[in-house]
């Protein structure tokens, strides 16, 4: 079997994904303080589920044995990629086309969640940003556009992990 043969079946790609999405966890904290740049709300639930998604590799890889269950987990874990581009999308959405305004109108039970995260674990969940506010980029794109297409790139690798003919 080749290498990309190997990488190509499901639990490689679950393995993968997790190290990735956590590797953006670990990028984002020190882009966050060597920066310093203030998180949004909708920053840090999409650093909640890049953790979600590293934490359901985790749990993917010790207990799905079958290729049933692999293709399960995955599929689990597109639905969780498929959030966080939802969340990205919505930010990204907030930063090129409604300048100056909130995250919403009102404070919905998710920011109270971010709030309440950030007050247990400030390095990691802390929220002092505007969410409309783009800061930094890098070859044009936000942070938001980055994780957007993040977890675009997740959500396609894991779909194709649920849906992939067993090789054989």
């Amino acid at each position: 079997m080749s290498f990309l043969q190997r990488i190509l079946v499901p639990r490689a790609l679950i393995a993968l994904t997790g190290a990735a999405a956590l590797a953006l966890v670990g990028g984002g904290i020190v882009l966050a303080q060597t920066m310093n740049l203030a998180a949004c709300p909708l920053c840090i639930l999409q650093r909640m589920a890049y953790l979600l998604l590293a934490a359901e590799a985790m749990i993917a890889l010790a207990l799905a044995r079958s290729l049933t269950a692999q293709r399960g987990a995955a599929l689990l874990m597109a639905a969780t990629a498929g959030a966080g581009a939802w969340i990205a999308a919505y930010q990204t959405w907030l930063q090129r086309f409604a300048k100056g305004v909130s995250c919403t109108a009102d404070q919905p039970w998710w920011e109270h969640f971010v709030n309440w995260a950030g007050s247990q674990w400030p390095l990691m969940f802390e929220a002092s940003g505007l969410c409309s506010e783009a800061g930094w980029r890098f070859l044009g794109l936000s942070i938001a556009e980055w994780s957007l297409t993040a977890f675009a790139a997740m959500f396609a690798t894991l779909l194709y992990a649920t849906l992939a003919p067993e090789r054989r």
